[in-house]
């Protein structure tokens, strides 16, 4: 079992940057799938960005390449979205995932997430 803690969102302007990190304890990141899903008020949880089951190849929603990047720190068990240019619709609570299923894009994919940690972008 694995323990996900998110931390780093807030309030940012229009195309500024946050860098949201998600330490994990009790089982290490490589052993999972690990993934960034984020729900907006009133909206069903979306895919945002996740690593493969190996690690070695990332994915992103549209809606978000080109702005956002996924990485991980083994030595530190954390996995982190580094968000740029952000736009104002990319305001949501944040979860950090971590899961061994197939499809990354699924939030069924994921056994274990984190509280969430709120993202706002004012216009």
């Amino acid at each position: 079992q694995v323990q996900l803690v998110e931390s780093g969102g807030g309030l940012v302007q229009a195309g500024g940057s946050l860098r949201l990190s998600c330490a994990a304890s009790g089982r290490t990141v490589s052993n999972y799938r690990m993934g960034w899903f984020r729900q907006a008020p009133g909206k069903e949880r979306e895919f945002v960005a996740a690593f493969s089951r190996s690690g070695g190849i990332t994915y992103y929603a549209d809606s978000v390449k080109g702005r956002f990047t996924i990485s991980r720190d083994n030595a530190k068990n954390s996995v982190y979205l580094q968000m740029n240019s952000l736009k104002p619709e990319d305001t949501a609570v944040y979860y950090c995932a971590a899961g061994s299923r197939a499809i990354y894009s699924s939030p069924n994919s994921y056994d274990y997430w984190g509280q969430g940690t709120q993202v706002t972008v004012s216009s």
